[in-house]
């Protein structure tokens, strides 16, 4: 059988310490000199999809029901949905083992095909509010909560999976072509809050604890 190798669009300076080969992609669980954060942290080995249809209110993947309305997500045994507009959603898997894989007429598989990544930690709304005019910190919108719109000029997805202040936890997808920029572009933003590249291990802390809120 031949040996395949799913590469991330992601790449960072900081040299890894601990990977894992996992479903053919080989990820960083850990860099050197990760520091106490916010952190900046390539998910995009993390399986996603795209679900389309006239009848997506009555789907309901991996047991999680669309929600009803566009801009409402819902967050459950590690899978995020995101209600996109009246005919889409986007259902990304953060953490656990590999689910069982979506399939259907309606279903698009965009793993391979996007940058998801990470912001986490502290002062990460200070840090967005730079790239977008987009008010990720309303207080209207409780978390979790998908936006879509532009970052750093990039048409995005951006999801607030947790918020407390202007401190959180934001995910953030975009077409791979624009990863080296986007990744460069945020990295300077954040560099007078000490934003620094992190494997997944980090972002594992916070999932656990969201999973078991949500």
């Amino acid at each position: 059988m031949r040996n395949i190798q799913r590469r991330s669009p992601v790449s960072f300076s900081s040299r890894p310490v601990r990977t894992e080969n996992r479903g053919h992609w080989m990820v960083t669980l850990e860099y050197e000199d990760e520091g106490t954060g916010p952190y900046l942290i390539d998910l995009s080995h993390r399986p996603r999809w795209d679900l389309q249809g006239r009848d997506i209110s009555q789907s309901a993947p991996f047991d999680i029901a669309v929600p009803e309305k566009p801009g409402e997500s819902r967050f459950r045994d590690g899978v995020l949905i995101n209600r996109m507009n009246g005919t889409q959603a986007s259902v990304w898997h953060l953490w656990g083992d590999a689910p069982q894989i979506l399939d259907g007429p309606a279903v698009t598989d965009i793993t391979e095909a996007s940058v998801f990544l990470a912001l986490t930690g502290r002062n990460v709304f200070s840090i967005t509010e730079k790239l977008t005019s987009l008010d990720l910190a309303d207080p209207r919108k409780e978390p979790p909560v998908i936006f879509q719109g532009p970052f750093s000029h990039v048409p995005c997805q951006i999801a607030v999976l947790e918020r407390d202040g202007v401190d959180g936890t934001i995910l953030l997808a975009c077409s791979r072509g624009y990863a080296f920029d986007m990744v460069h572009v945020v990295l300077d933003a954040g560099r007078g809050a000490g934003l620094r590249p992190a494997g997944e291990n980090a972002f594992s802390g916070v999932l656990k604890s969201r999973n078991k809120n949500s």
